[in-house]
């Protein structure tokens, strides 16, 4: 005979996988639209936001040997950096060398997001340079570096 804790197990193992196999099922309403399934986002290492702040995406590499700008492509400016992931120093080193590398004060910089992570996002003060500019720089930096 089963004990009633078996049968419970049972029964609430079988509800479980029943609704989960329920709630993947897609609804659909018979009509495609093309248009919705070809949108991908287009990003861009570059951009401007909706308060028309500069927006840097970056791939940090710190623990280089010197500063540097690596690469540029469509998801991000990579960028060594000669310090260490230690205590921020490398979020440091980094707005102070764009900063350097834009010709602008590291006021006009700061870190949005990603001061844990390499994948980091740094903001340029509205009206301190163009876009077309940054972008100028930031490629000679890279063919020079």
């Amino acid at each position: 005979m089963h004990s009633i804790r078996q049968l419970h197990r049972s029964f609430v193992s079988t509800a479980t996988m029943s609704s989960k196999k329920q709630g993947n099922r897609k609804k659909s309403s018979g009509k495609s639209n093309p248009s919705e399934e070809n949108k991908t986002p287009t990003v861009s290492a570059i951009s401007v936001n909706k308060s028309g702040e500069i927006v840097l995406r970056i791939h940090a590499k710190p623990g280089s040997k010197q500063n540097g700008i690596t690469d540029i492509s469509t998801d991000a400016i990579g960028v060594q950096i000669a310090a260490p992931p230690i205590d921020g120093e490398a979020n440091t080193e980094l707005v102070k060398y764009i900063s350097k590398v834009l010709q602008l004060r590291k006021s006009d910089l700061s870190l949005d997001r990603g001061s844990k992570s390499r994948e980091k996002v740094l903001l340029v003060a509205k009206d301190s340079i163009t876009i077309d500019r940054t972008t100028q720089l930031i490629k000679t930096e890279c063919e020079n570096g």
